[in-house]
Formats: structure tokens, C-alpha cells, sequence
């Protein structure tokens, strides 16, 4: 049953795929154009290449009939293709009784077949054409009543009951016709089954409409029609066809400079259309989603699909490639042009793949570093990984940088592969710091102090990064063309990644000092105190050699304190009141957020998120969309 369920799942996206090469070839071709090339040719005076508005009719005619084939359901797809199949079969049969005819007028010879060694050589392979052709007809159209395909077999038993030459010629073409008739008996019996199929259709629509509403419709006919593995295989078609038509061409071998070169431009043949480019997209982020899945899957086996996020299936990575596309018109320039924005959107698609990766890898290094995970192998695959995050961008970046000038707008675009291998190298920095915790098997002093100005230089670079950003931007707009959208964008991640990450980062610095600075004006306890408490500390669970007591008597490690206190206001014990509100304090969050959140130094936002992997792609999103625009107007101006 499983075979069964995957050839039909084959069938459902195999049979719908020429629909869509159809569209894309329709939307390509130019009607105008097209006349006026057959104008300047002897097809001029073809009667039907004389109405202009016909063919146009027919181009509109195309479009109904492939959105019929891509909607159309797999069974009576099924029943269509094997209608088709069949008629392809006849056609093939009649070429070879037609072939057969002209052979033995060529020779002459009208005595017995089987007195002349070539004739018999003739008569014998044009008979076991036939036989094959009526055998398939019969099995495609499961029936047993063969006579129906067998009229090209007409001229074969003519001349074998020696009938003359020119009689077979009539005999041939008689046979044609019957096989033409036979067609158009076939389908005027079933003329209205087109009506009756929409009929039904239109009828079912009408009710899941009314039921459940067009966003149930539409995620139907999304999952029935499997569009996004559907564009993808139509993609995929037409690059391989692309990559054929040119080394088929082709007899020198290529250099490697040469196969890059190839392989952009190929790309930008192959979305020079709405059709090709969702093709493209799609394709992106299938090919996203089985690098995170290999990535999930090498740091921590099967485990890794329990727990799937939804953030790291790859429709980030083809989301972005698509808005990117539409705001810079990739599809209106010209291929040269089209192939060079394509290489700076590749660059960013894959500068976001890492990203993922990142965020993938980032907790569990962590988690390894801190959980005394003692397996050198899960330690040696997730430093492996990070090894890679933060040797590959950088490879990135120059690789692009001996490609291209070295530009304000270039520096903006490495500095997303820059800060991912800075991101990478703080993680195993505060990872090798968990690990020499470990070995050392006491705390390692002011860790937190340490994380924090770990990624605090990070995020300080980032919002360097997006101030250069804004600049840049409003120095295009200013100077150059201005335009709504870059507007907008302008804004946005002026807001966002700005304005809101200075504001975040100051309050942050805020609390911390806040935080400090009340540690310091609590009593220290003494040795006598200590062993009068003689108690643990109730924030991390560990003896007390020193310890501050809070107004409330209770007694604490310091270091322990002031990470409560970056979060918490109150005593961790008995939630007395430890110093009043300040205006910079961030609104309260969830606690379990809020204690990681600060352990690993991440501010806080005012739902109690924190700005982190999340945000950096937000962050990196604006900064794409705001470069790449300047780009394509650069392009575009060119």
C-alpha cells in the first residue's frame, strides 16, 4: 500500500509538470512578434496566419487549458494522459504503414512477399510494428476489441493478398480516415464530460466555500496539487534542459571560472518568468531544508526530529529570495544583469542558511558545554559544525570580495558573513569557558561579566552595522532616486534595528550597573555569620565561603545575587522589595525567560522575548532589502 500511495504521489506531480512548462512557455512567447516574423516568411500567405486576433485568442485559450490540466484531478489526469498516449500510438502506426506504402513503391516489386528476401524483410517489420501498436492501444484503453486499432493493418493484408501498388496507396489512406473517424466518434461521445467535470467542480468549490471559507480552499487545493514540490521538479527540469543545451554544444572542457559563470547565468535563464522564478524559490527551500535537516542530524541523530522547529524548515531562505526578487524586478533584466543580482542574492540565501545553521548549533554547543556531557563525539560534531560556521562565511566573503569591486554596499553585504563568524566565535569562546569550568571543577570567576562583554562587542558591531546601513540608505535616496518602497524600508530598520536596539542595549547596560551598584551597598557577611547561617545558597545550590545579606536577612552569593537582580527586583526567598523601580527598568518577564535570558546575557524585549537569532535575521533581512535596492537601481540606471 505504501508503493501504491508513493507512484500516486509520483503520478500527482509527475503529470501536472508539463501543465506548468506550458504556462511558462506562454508567457514567453511574444504574439506580436510572432506575426511579424510571419509576415517577413512565405507563411504570409497562409490563410491561417492572416488574423492576428485568432492566435491571440488561442494564446488565452492555452492559458484556460493549462489551468485545467493543473487542477484537473489525478484520476481523470491519469484517463487523459492514457487518451493522449493512445493517440500518439495510432499516429505512430500510421506512420509506419505510410512508410511501409512509399518502401514498396519504391522497390516496385508487386509479385508474392515471400519470394523476395528484402520484401519479406519489409512486410515482417512493419507487421510487428502493427501488432505492438494495437497490443498497447488495447492495454492503455483496457479493452479487448483490437479490431479498433488495427486498421493500419489494412495495407499489410493487401499486399499480401497481392493487391497492386497504386490500390494499397487508396487502401492506406482509407485506413487513415477510419482511424480519424474513430477519433471523432470517440470524442463526441464524450463531449459534455468536460462540462460535467466542472460542473461537479464547481458545485464542490461552491460548498467548501460556503462551509469552511476560501482559506480552507485554498490550503486544499496547496496540499492536493503539492505545489511546492511541483515548481520545484518544473525548476529542476528546466535547469538540467539549460545545462544540456549547452554542453551539447560545447566540445572544449570548461574552467572552473567558466562552470560559475555557467551556472549563474543558467540560474538566470531559468527565472525569467513569474512561473520559473516561484520554481527557483521553491527549489531554494527545498534545498535549505535538507542542509538544516543534515545539520540537525549530525549534531544529534534522530533525537533532532522530535522536537522540529518551524523557523528552520527553509521557507525563510526562499521567503527572502522571493521578496528580494520582486523588489529589485529580477525578472525584467536582462540575463548579464539578472545573473549578477542573482549572485548577491544567492550570497545572501546562503548567508541566511548559515544563520539557521547557527541557531540550530548555538543552544546545543551551549547545552553541551554546561550539561557535563562527557560523549567526546557529540562534543567533537558540534565544535566540528561550529569550526565550519565560522571558517566558511569568512571564505565567503572573500571569495565574493575577487569578484566584485569592494564597495560601501558590498562591505554591508560580507558584514552579514562577518558578524555570523564573530556569533560563532563567541559561542566557543563561552563554550570553552563551560568546558574549563569543568575541568577546573569550580566556578570560573565573573563568568557572567565575561558573556556579557562577549556578546555585548557582537551586538555592538551589529548595531554599528545597521547605523552604516541607514546612512547608506538615506544617502541613496537623498542623492539618488527615491522611491516609496526604500522609503519605507529605511524606516523600518531605522526603527527596528536602530532605534530599538540602542534603546534595548541601554537599558541593559542600565540594569547591570543598577544591579552592581546595589550589590556593593549591601553589608558583606562575615565568618561568623556564615557559620551561623551554616545554610547553602538558595539561588545556585552551592556552599557559601562569601556572602551578602540583603535587607531582609537572607543570605546570598554575591555573583548569584547579581544575576538574580539583572531580572528580579525582589529577594529570590521571601520577594521583598531590594531597591525601587527606575525608569529604565524593561517591563517584567516570564521568569524561567527571563533567568536564561540572563544567564546567557540576551536583553529582553517587552514581551519577554530576547534579541537573538531571531532579530539578527530580521536585522539582516533589512539590511539586505535596503542594499540590494540600491543595487538593482544601479543595475537598472546602467
Amino acid at each position: 500500500m505504501a508503493v501504491k500511495d508513493r507512484v500516486e504521489a509520483v503520478l500527482n506531480v509527475g503529470l501536472r509538470v508539463p501543465s506548468i512548462m506550458l504556462l511558462d512557455v506562454l508567457y514567453r512567447w511574444d504574439v506580436s512578434s510572432f506575426f511579424q516574423k510571419i509576415q517577413r516568411s512565405s507563411l504570409s500567405n497562409n490563410p491561417l496566419f492572416q488574423y492576428k486576433y485568432l492566435a491571440l485568442y488561442l494564446h488565452y485559450v492555452g492559458y484556460i487549458l493549462s489551468l485545467v490540466l493543473l487542477t484537473l484531478p489525478r484520476q481523470h489526469l491519469v484517463k487523459l494522459y492514457l487518451y493522449v498516449l493512445t493517440a500518439l500510438l495510432l499516429f505512430a502506426g500510421h506512420q509506419v504503414s505510410r512508410d511501409y506504402v512509399r518502401s514498396e513503391l519504391d522497390s516496385g516489386y508487386e509479385g508474392p512477399v515471400y519470394l523476395e528476401p528484402l520484401s519479406i524483410n519489409r512486410f515482417t517489420t512493419a507487421l510487428i510494428g502493427q501488432l505492438v501498436v494495437c497490443t498497447l492501444c488495447s492495454c492503455v484503453m483496457q479493452t479487448k476489441r483490437m479490431w479498433l486499432f488495427s486498421a493500419h493493418l489494412l495495407p499489410l493484408v493487401a499486399r499480401l493478398c497481392l493487391v497492386p501498388l497504386e490500390t494499397i496507396v487508396f487502401i492506406n489512406k482509407f485506413s487513415m480516415i477510419f482511424t480519424g473517424l474513430e477519433v471523432i466518434y470517440f470524442l463526441a461521445s464524450n463531449l459534455l464530460v468536460p462540462y460535467n467535470l466542472a460542473k461537479t467542480a464547481y458545485r464542490e468549490l461552491a460548498q467548501v466555500v460556503e462551509v469552511y471559507g476560501l482559506l480552507a480552499l485554498g490550503m486544499s487545493l496547496w496540499n492536493q496539487l503539492v505545489l511546492p514540490v511541483l515548481f520545484m521538479c518544473f525548476w529542476l527540469l528546466l535547469f538540467a534542459l539549460q545545462i544540456y543545451s549547452y554542453f551539447s554544444t560545447r566540445d572544449q572542457p570548461t574552467s572552473r571560472e567558466r562552470l560559475l559563470f555557467l551556472f549563474l547565468t543558467s540560474i538566470a535563464e531559468c527565472c525569467s518568468t513569474p512561473y520559473s522564478l516561484l520554481g527557483l524559490v521553491f527549489t531554494v527551500s527545498f534545498v535549505a531544508l535538507g542542509v538544516l535537516t543534515l545539520c540537525k542530524f549530525y549534531l544529534q541523530g534522530y533525537r533532532a526530529f522530535m522536537n522540529d522547529n518551524t523557523m528552520h524548515r527553509g521557507m525563510t531562505e526562499g521567503i527572502t529570495l522571493l521578496i528580494l526578487a520582486v523588489q529589485t524586478g529580477l525578472i525584467e533584466l536582462q540575463v548579464i544583469h539578472r545573473a549578477f543580482l542573482l549572485s548577491i542574492i544567492l550570497f545572501i540565501v546562503v548567508a541566511s542558511i548559515l544563520q539557521s545553521m547557527l541557531e540550530i548549533a548555538d543552544p546545543i554547543v551551549l547545552a553541551l558545554g554546561a550539561s557535563r556531557d562527557k560523549s567526546l563525539w557529540k562534543h567533537f560534531r558540534a565544535v566540528s559544525l561550529c569550526l565550519f560556521l565560522l571558517i566558511f562565511p569568512a571564505y565567503m566573503a572573500y571569495m565574493i570580495c575577487q569578484f566584485f569591486h569592494m564597495d560601501f554596499w558590498l562591505l554591508i553585504i560580507i558584514s552579514s558573513s562577518i558578524l555570523t563568524s564573530l556569533q560563532v566565535l563567541g559561542t566557543l569562546l563561552i563554550y570553552i569557558l563551560f568546558m574549563v569550568e569543568e575541568f577546573q571543577k569550580a566556578p570560573v570567576e565573573n563568568m557572567d561579566e565575561v558573556i556579557y562583554c562577549v556578546n555585548g562587542t557582537y551586538r555592538f558591531l551589529e548595531f554599528l552595522v545597521a547605523v552604516c546601513v541607514v546612512c547608506y540608505g538615506v544617502s541613496e535616496t537623498v542623492f539618488g532616486e527615491w522611491s516609496v518602497m526604500g522609503s519605507t524600508i529605511i524606516l523600518v530598520h531605522s526603527y527596528y534595528n536602530v532605534w530599538l536596539r540602542a534603546q534595548l542595549g541601554w537599558q541593559s547596560f542600565l540594569l547591570r550597573r543598577d544591579a552592581v551598584n546595589k550589590i556593593k551597598s549591601l553589608p558583606t557577611a562575615s565568618n561568623t555569620q556564615l557559620e551561623q547561617y551554616n545554610d547553602i545558597c538558595a539561588i545556585c545550590y552551592q556552599d557559601m565561603n562569601s556572602a551578602v545579606i540583603t535587607p531582609c536577612s537572607h543570605f546570598f552569593h554575591a555573583g548569584c545575587l547579581k544575576k538574580w537582580l539583572y531580572v528580579q527586583e525582589t529577594c529570590p526567598l521571601c520577594h521583598s522589595q531590594l531597591k525601587s523601580q527606575s525608569p529604565t527598568t524593561i517591563p517584567e518577564a516570564p521568569a524561567a525567560n527571563q533567568i536564561f535570558g540572563f544567564v546567557f546575557d540576551m536583553p529582553a524585549t517587552p514581551d519577554g522575548r530576547f534579541m537573538k537569532s531571531t532579530d539578527f535575521r530580521c536585522f539582516s533581512f533589512h539590511c539586505w532589502m535596503t542594499v540590494v535596492m540600491c543595487i538593482s537601481e544601479y543595475i537598472s540606471r546602467d
